[in-house]
């Protein structure tokens, strides 16, 4: 074998590991979601199933948990994309000094534990609300409020990151341009600066809505009597788990491809566009590809697959197969309690015959079960045995007058 192929072999077991590592548990995960199994797991496969997503789908808790997510993650982009935009903005007008002092002020919310945030969140609103006058049914108690503020709190500095990356492709002389031509500032912002932030923008409010739905450590605390869509599957986790765990996460895989797949394919409808050309040809020119490429066909495509596997997927009825399985496991375990009868049978000792004499035992046969009917009769005393001393001390002696 050449070093070459051996490099070859271990670039691909490597790239194997890698992407097993990173994919293996969604897939198993998916897996587990269509396993008839109480339990989640891939083998021993039993029936495949798709009541787990019916399970899911009424589950009244974890709806009610989806609902507050997806509200307080509406909440948390109308601020942190703002505030994050500010900052950026910010950290590129000052000076150099001033600018590593006001990088770090900006960015430590990130490095602050989540629960750390979450209780002071809950402690300072608290007190200030206790402060002004307010009762324990104000904004300063709820736990939407109090939610929304605590992940601002560090979201926002994601969004700063990616605003700070795309102003440092942006020409500042086009603002200035705009100012000379009688531009004002707000003009400038909107007309020049606005659209060049779009990406980033779209970006930004992604990640901290995703950022928002997930999150956990300063949820759990600052959330107070309500629940959010993570705290109501950690509860589920803590009393125990079944596959519609499994379904929730293929639901979200699903969510998250078909994203991703729509994403991609505007992408490169934009750079074909942008390249112009043949490329730019091929998409202008003939109507076919014009609609193809289009962002918005491939998530119509996506959503229809989705619907159609719904479609079919709810009718599929597995209770023929999981009858089989209960009634394979109750015959294996009558097979199991035989095997075990015959078993203890034969390891018992045998029965002594009728009409057989007792075993000889230190107790003479007291415990026989022949010896429970009556008394055994009193043994004839023995005679004292012949002593220098005449018998006197024998206890039978003792009573007697002295001769």
């Amino acid at each position: 074998m050449t070093s070459t192929i051996a490099n070859r072999i271990g670039t691909a077991a490597f790239t194997l590991l890698f992407f097993g590592f990173l994919f293996g548990p969604l897939a198993i995960m998916v897996v587990t979601a269509f396993n008839s199994s109480s339990f989640p797991r891939v083998v021993p496969w039993d029936c495949f199933t798709t009541d787990w997503f019916g399970k899911l789908a009424a589950d009244a808790k974890l709806l009610h948990g989806l609902g507050n997510s997806l509200l307080i993650g509406a909440g948390v982009v109308a601020l942190s994309t703002p505030i994050g935009l500010a900052a950026a903005l910010a950290l590129s007008d000052v000076g150099p000094r001033l600018r590593g002092l006001l990088y770090t002020v900006f960015i430590s919310p990130i490095l602050m534990p989540g629960i750390v945030i979450g209780i002071s969140t809950l402690m300072f609103w608290g007190r200030l609300g206790s402060g002004l006058g307010f009762g324990f049914d104000s904004i300063f108690f709820d736990g939407f409020f109090l939610t929304i503020l605590g992940q601002v709190c560090f979201i926002s500095a994601y969004s700063m990151l990616i605003f700070i990356a795309r102003l440092q492709r942006f020409d500042h002389t086009l603002t200035e341009a705009a100012l000379d031509m009688g531009a004002t500032p707000a003009q400038a912002f909107r007309k020049i600066l606005l659209p060049f932030l779009r990406p980033a923008i779209f970006s930004s409010a992604v990640l901290a809505f995703l950022a928002s739905l997930e999150n956990y450590n300063t949820t759990v605390f600052s959330i107070v009597a309500e629940s959010t869509f993570t705290t109501e599957l950690a509860s589920k986790v803590r009393l125990g788990i079944d596959p519609s765990i499994s379904a929730v996460a293929v639901v979200i895989i699903a969510i998250t491809l078909v994203g991703a797949i729509v994403h991609e394919v505007h992408s490169r409808r934009t750079a074909a566009l942008a390249q112009g050309g043949a490329a730019a040809a091929r998409i202008l020119n003939n109507p076919v590809n014009a609609v193809l490429r289009h962002p918005a066909t491939a998530g119509l495509l996506l959503v229809g697959l989705i619907g159609l596997a719904v479609y079919y997927g709810k009718d599929h009825d597995s209770r023929a197969c999981e009858q089989a399985i209960r009634d394979a496991k109750i015959l294996e375990q009558e097979r199991l309690q035989i095997e075990m009868r015959e078993r203890m049978k034969e390891q018992a000792p045998a029965a002594p015959a009728p009409g057989s004499n007792a075993p000889s035992t230190p107790f003479g046969g007291v415990f026989a079960p022949g010896g429970l009917g009556g008394a055994p009769a009193p043994e004839a005393p023995k005679p004292a045995p012949v002593t220098p001393f005449g018998g006197v001390f024998a206890p039978d002696s003792l009573g007697k007058p002295a001769e």
